[in-house]
C-alpha cells in the first residue's frame, strides 16, 4: 500500500475476531493520530460474507469511527468483482463518509493510486 493509506483483503468469511483484531486497530490509530483515512478494501472472488459478529462490530464501529469522525474519511476504494457486493455499493454507497469508488481486481494498481491521491 502507498504511504498514508490502509489496505485490507477479505477472502472467504470475515469473522468478528478478524474485524476487531485486523481491521479496527489501523483505523483507530489513524483517527487518534488525526490522519485522513484513505482505505482500500479488496474482496476476493471467493468472498462469502461477514459473519453476524463482524456485522455487529461493523454497526458499532460505524457509529463511533464513522459518524463520530466523518471528516476523517477521505477516500475508500472497494476492489471486487463480486456482483452482489458491487450492486449493494452502487445502491447504498452514498451513505459512506468521504469519497467511495468501486474498482475491479484488474484495476488494483489504479485503486491504490486513487486512494492515495
Amino acid at each position: 500500500m502507498p504511504p498514508g493509506t490502509i489496505g485490507f483483503r477479505a477472502w472467504g468469511e470475515v469473522t468478528r475476531d478478524d474485524y476487531i483484531e485486523t481491521l479496527l486497530p489501523p483505523l483507530r490509530e489513524a483517527i487518534e493520530g488525526e490522519e485522513p483515512i484513505r482505505l482500500l478494501f479488496q474482496m476476493g472472488p471467493d468472498f462469502e460474507m461477514f459473519d453476524a459478529g463482524a456485522l455487529l462490530a461493523d454497526a458499532k464501529t460505524g457509529l463511533t469511527l464513522g459518524l463520530g469522525h466523518l471528516s476523517a474519511w477521505k477516500r475508500t476504494a472497494l476492489v471486487t468483482d463480486v456482483g452482489w457486493i458491487r450492486r449493494a455499493v452502487e445502491l447504498l454507497g452514498w451513505m459512506t463518509p468521504g469519497e467511495l469508488r468501486l474498482f475491479s481486481h484488474e484495476e488494483l494498481d489504479e485503486a491504490k493510486a486513487w486512494v492515495a491521491g
